[in-house]
């Protein structure tokens, strides 16, 4: 433990304090705060567009034993608004590292609790639901810090998605690749492009307020609709551009956010829930085969359904459930090339179980061709 740390705090709205020892910036920092059971990979969790506007509690016991690389991120900088740890390893080794966590969290500005009770604080969470947090420095909350968690916005009706998304396209892939895709940018992280680049398609990342004109004027042969943050009811921008492009029976594969998307353009709904899915060991079950994966996720709102539909949208089948709750966790067109899924093929952090999904989509890709 790093007892030269000044001291710190995390204030729940309930007005639950978790008290802890503070790396980096030491005014407030307020977001939702979530928990994830990953037990690694958190330089690719704190990277992740779709934890932008939270604090992210650590499950397990012990961070920054490896230390941080160039290659792991998923974007181009920390997302997070701030990390609650039990400890954060003063010393890191890895035959990859470029760095330590302390000092890549320190160069982010991104506030890092360490010393707390994670697993009080993490069974909390559980019980109540997440909730709107302010991690700060001293010993009891401040007026400033009390007001600034006062401010904080709720995620529900929060548009985040518009905030992290790329402001000009960009192209990735091969030049050369057989097939193109236009890739919607929500908060996509970086191995989903890794991974179509290794199935042979390049890529277009577009703005998430791109319209379908400006996407069909491109010629692909798919659309993807990435992960990101945020409740996906706000992005009341998306359905109406992904209904026109769906009438054009391009095939259409969700991700996360995009999954909900979908959802909502069919006419279904989302629901917030109590602490959501995050980490790298979620069982889901493909309703066709039978078959369970473990699956990496990180979201807070899911689709309205159960295993017989989803609920207010007859043209759209239930593929997967989670075996935890029930939720929705895959959804397909009855009759278009169109699929989705809440959980993340891409991994990164977590199980590979689920890759095989950018292979239905090339065969989508590949069907529309001839």
């Amino acid at each position: 433990m790093i007892t030269s740390l000044p001291k710190g705090f995390l204030l729940l709205e309930d007005g639950t304090l978790f008290s802890g020892r503070l790396v980096g910036p030491t005014a407030p920092s307020v977001a939702e705060v979530v928990f994830t059971t990953n037990m690694s990979g958190y330089q690719e969790v704190f990277t992740d567009p779709s934890y932008r506007g939270q604090i992210v509690v650590m499950t397990a016991p012990q961070i920054g034993n490896y230390g941080v690389n160039t290659e792991d991120p998923e974007s181009a900088q920390p997302q997070v608004a701030g990390v609650v740890c039990r400890e954060l390893s003063p010393t890191y080794s890895n035959w990859r590292a470029t760095g330590s966590l302390r000092e890549w969290l320190e160069a982010g500005n991104v506030p890092a609790l360490t010393e707390v009770d994670t697993r009080r604080l993490t069974k909390h969470l559980r019980s109540l639901g997440v909730m709107r947090g302010v991690i700060a420095a001293g010993e009891t909350p401040t007026r400033e810090a009390l007001a600034a968690l006062d401010a904080c916005p709720s995620m529900e009706g929060l548009d985040l998605a518009t905030v992290v998304s790329t402001r000009e396209p960009y192209p990735f892939g091969h030049s050369e690749a057989p097939y193109h895709v236009v890739a919607f940018d929500y908060g996509i992280k970086r191995n989903i492009l890794r991974l179509f680049d290794a199935h042979g398609i390049r890529v277009t990342v577009v703005p998430s307020e791109t319209t379908a004109d400006a996407v069909l004027a491109m010629n692909p042969d798919g659309v993807f609709l990435s992960n990101g943050p945020g409740d996906p009811a706000a992005v009341t921008y998306a359905p109406p551009t992904i209904r026109a492009l769906a009438e054009q029976k391009l095939p259409i594969f969700g991700i996360c956010l995009g999954h909900q998307l979908l959802g909502l353009t069919f006419g279904g709904h989302t629901v917030k829930m109590p602490y959501g899915h995050r980490g790298g060991n979620q069982p889901v079950k493909d309703l066709e085969t039978g078959k369970v994966l473990i699956t990496s996720q990180n979201h807070g709102f899911a689709v309205a359904g159960s295993p017989e539909g989803v609920d207010g949208a007859p043209e759209l089948a239930v593929t997967h459930i989670n075996l935890n709750d029930q939720t929705v966790e895959g959804l397909k067109h009855r009759s278009l090339p169109i699929f989705g899924v809440q959980y993340h093929p891409e991994a990164a952090p977590g199980p590979h179980d689920a890759v095989p999904l950018f292979d239905q989509f090339l065969s989508a890709l590949r069907n529309r061709r001839g």
